[in-house]
């Protein structure tokens, strides 16, 4: 009698028993269940980030105003020197530079004609190109011609160039398959009007200036002085998207111009991807190159471009320097773990801005201590790529006090209408665009 309450006690642990028995039976749960939806869902939204929005307006923006910067200040500085680097007293003379070009496929202007007037011509043109891609003018097409410009020059005197040069002919080319017209340009004003006003307005500029190009390209390839497979078919390729994007904004709002939008969103994104593994490339290999040689080993490095005449910009200074021997061997040591550090430092915020200050200023120590301002700047306006976004809209509320007597200059020509739909329109940061960011450049 004492065990009847304990009875019902059986059954459970015989149950219990089973269920245990049923649990070691069973197999264990994947630790891969879900991520099929996961990884799905990921991918939506890496897509969807990548085809919706053109990314990094302001990066983009202040890489173009930088390379702009660069080249118009480097030709203004060398502009007495013209005719010695690129025109007809270069010691590489027109038969060499054609020989040159004909053997490497590369594209110039100056070798259509061994005219001055020509070279003329060309150089000041390119300055101008400068200038358009600087203030965002039709950034579509001066960024075609700022490439046009610099491949002329650059191509027709091959051994005038250091790296900062060569920078800047990738960036060129990098610079006409991205919107760098976002914001910080004439073309964002012109679309801030627009919008203000209630709608796009017709755009007879921009129709002429793409006719005239087309002219020009029809001449050139008629005359055969464009007679090279590859450049035919990138400047004929470029005229016919840019008329097609033209056809597809005015006259196709539907599933065309969706598809036209997410296609320009991928190249732009593919082309701010490529310029940011160009900087990690430049300096990996600057980096891992330095580890190699001797002299950066042991510490002394820069001890030795800074005791030659031709980098000795100011002896006083350079004295100062190569008098200390730890700071020899500081800078030598800090330079190459910059440059090897710099591209795996991108994967931490904090780490990514703190080793942008300290290549920003290693550049511009080269530019004073070296006397390589153009080199310097080239590789400034390339590192900008990486700048925050916080940052970059912070300085370009800074720099509305600079712009600002000029904007109220040039607003007294325009239309009333035009001139009030400006003084509506919210002034600071600029405006996020109404439509798609792909369609943000003119």
């Amino acid at each position: 009698m004492s065990r009847a309450p304990h009875a019902p006690e059986a059954p459970r642990a015989a149950e219990a028993a089973r269920a245990a028995e049923a649990a070691e039976a069973a197999e264990p749960p994947s630790p891969f269940a879900g991520m099929g939806r996961s990884f799905d869902s990921a991918l939506l939204r890496g897509i969807g980030n990548i085809t919706r929005r053109a990314l990094g307006p302001y990066q983009t923006a202040i890489v173009r105003i930088g390379f702009a910067v660069t080249m118009l200040v480097f030709l203004l500085r060398e502009w007495p020197h013209r005719g010695t680097l690129y025109g007809p007293d270069s010691p590489w003379g027109y038969d060499l530079a054609t020989r040159f070009v004909d053997d490497s496929g590369a594209f110039t202007l100056l070798l259509w004609s061994d005219s001055g007037l020509w070279f003329e011509l060309v150089y000041h043109l390119t300055m101008v190109f400068c200038v358009a891609l600087l203030v965002g003018w039709r950034t579509r097409a001066s960024s075609v011609l700022f490439m046009i410009g610099v491949l002329s020059l650059q191509n027709r005197s091959v051994f005038m160039h250091d790296g900062g040069d060569n920078v800047i002919h990738l960036m060129a080319m990098y610079l006409v398959v991205t919107r760098c017209g976002q914001v910080w340009s004439l073309d964002a004003r012109r679309r801030a009007r627009q919008r203000a006003a209630g709608g796009a307005a017709g755009d007879t500029t921009g129709i002429v200036l793409w006719a005239v190009l087309g002219a020009a390209l029809a001449i050139a390839l008629a005359s055969g002085k464009l007679d090279s497979p590859v450049w035919t078919a990138f400047f004929l390729g470029m005229w016919l998207v840019h008329a097609y994007w033209w056809l597809i904004r005015r006259h196709a709002p539907g599933e065309p111009r969706v598809v036209s939008e997410m296609i320009g969103n991928l190249v732009h994104n593919a082309a701010l991807l490529v310029i940011m593994f160009e900087v990690c490339i430049i300096y990996s290999t600057a980096g891992w190159y330095k580890i190699q040689g001797s002299r950066w080993q042991d510490g002394t490095a820069v001890y030795y471009p800074l005791e030659l005449d031709y980098f000795n910009a100011w002896p006083e200074l350079s004295s100062l320097i190569t008098g200390s021997g730890m700071l020899v061997l500081a800078l030598t040591y800090g330079t190459v773990m910059l440059q090897v550090v710099f591209p795996f430092a991108l994967f931490n915020r904090r780490a990514k801005n703190v080793l942008l200050v300290l290549m920003m200023g290693e550049h511009v120590g080269i530019a004073v201590l070296l006397g390589l301002p153009f080199f310097s700047m080239a590789m400034i306006a390339m590192d900008a790529v990486f700048l925050p976004t916080a940052f970059l809209v912070w300085l370009g509320s800074r720099s509305k006090r600079v712009t600002a007597p000029l904007a109220r200059f040039t607003g007294r020509w325009r239309r009333p209408a035009e001139r009030a739909a400006v003084d509506e329109a919210p002034q600071g940061v600029e405006p996020a665009p109404a439509r798609p960011a792909w369609a943000e450049r003119a």
